[in-house]
């Protein structure tokens, strides 16, 4: 009774902490997306998808480091008390929203598994070396992605090699490597795993500023800018009807209306204005500071921390 009732308790207030926080991010996300469209697209997507992940860290921290502890110092073990509706309720909660999340990923990549499998049917290398590997498809659609997570591989359809000139190629696979070396795709099987009620608006915003941030890393001159802008626009109108999976990275998708692809290109054009600049850069000092103030304060207030938690969590019980 002792370990079930640790069990509902440390379910319960993960899910309260992981629900609570997901309802704020889902209110102030936007503000915070505004703020990033003023910064590189690496920065940005980089914020952005930490907001997505911050419910799951702060419930996870929550509950290891402080609802777990005081159950397990101050929670008598000799009484024998029933669990209340709340926590009841509150654990079914979070064990349907963990099983959810693992049907949605096992759906994922099974959806991706199957499309791969299509695709590459029949396929030829491009190069005989490389990291990732580039295949070349039969298949028009998709003209340029790049699948796959352990043994990532980029798909080249012969339309697009053919559409392509030499520079924009390039370009184009530049982009696609940058999604690999970003583990695009493992962030995508991430937010399945982690799928909640209306978070598709900052996810959405997040696969946009990713696309961004390949675009920036595959580009170093206005030359290759305007090659990768050049290269949108053509696989645009090669394959407008383009559909991939949760799990890949396309250099030209069906996520976001025509404003988003316009967006990138009228941001490739204008490369040569933003000179490709640096953003500031911060000391680590800094941040190693605040970890260890951080660590000062909570080991000072620990343990008045964890009496007031279980008596929080005795509530609940009840």
């Amino acid at each position: 009774m002792f370990a079930a009732r640790g069990l509902a308790v440390s379910f319960s207030v993960f899910v309260m902490v992981y629900g609570t926080l997901s309802l704020a991010v889902c209110l102030v996300w936007r503000c915070v997306w505004r703020y990033s469209q003023r910064h590189a697209g690496r920065w940005s997507a980089n914020l952005l998808f930490a907001l997505r992940m911050s419910p799951l860290a702060a419930a996870a921290v929550v509950t290891i480091a402080v609802t777990v502890p005081s159950f397990l110092w101050l929670e008598p073990r000799g009484i024998d008390e029933p669990l209340g509706r709340i926590p009841l309720v509150l654990s079914a909660c979070g064990a349907a929203l963990g099983v959810f999340g693992v049907l949605n990923v096992g759906l994922a990549v099974r959806r991706a598994s199957r499309a791969i499998s299509l695709w590459t049917h029949a396929a030829q290398p491009v190069k005989a070396t490389g990291d990732p590997p580039v295949l070349r498809i039969s298949r028009p659609v998709p003209a340029l992605v790049a699948a796959g997570i352990v043994r990532p591989l980029i798909l080249l359809s012969e339309a697009a090699e053919s559409a392509l000139t030499a520079g924009e190629l390039e370009a184009a696979l530049h982009h696609e490597v940058a999604h690999v070396r970003q583990h695009d795709n493992l962030k995508k099987l991430l937010l399945r795993l982690l799928a909640f009620p209306g978070m598709g608006g900052l996810e959405g915003a997040w696969v946009e500023a990713s696309e961004m941030a390949a675009d920036e890393a595959a580009v170093s001159t206005p030359s290759e800018a305007l090659d990768l802008a050049a290269a949108l626009i053509k696989l645009s109108r090669l394959a407008p009807a383009c559909s991939t999976t949760d799990l890949t990275a396309a250099l030209v998708h069906n996520h976001g209306a025509a404003f988003a692809m316009n967006a990138r290109i009228e941001r490739l054009i204008g490369w040569s204005e933003q000179r490709n600049q640096r953003p500031r850069q911060y000391s680590p000092w800094y941040g190693l500071a605040a970890a260890m103030a951080t660590v000062a304060i909570f080991s000072v207030t620990y343990n008045q921390l964890l009496v007031h938690v279980h008596t929080a969590t005795e509530w609940l019980v009840r």
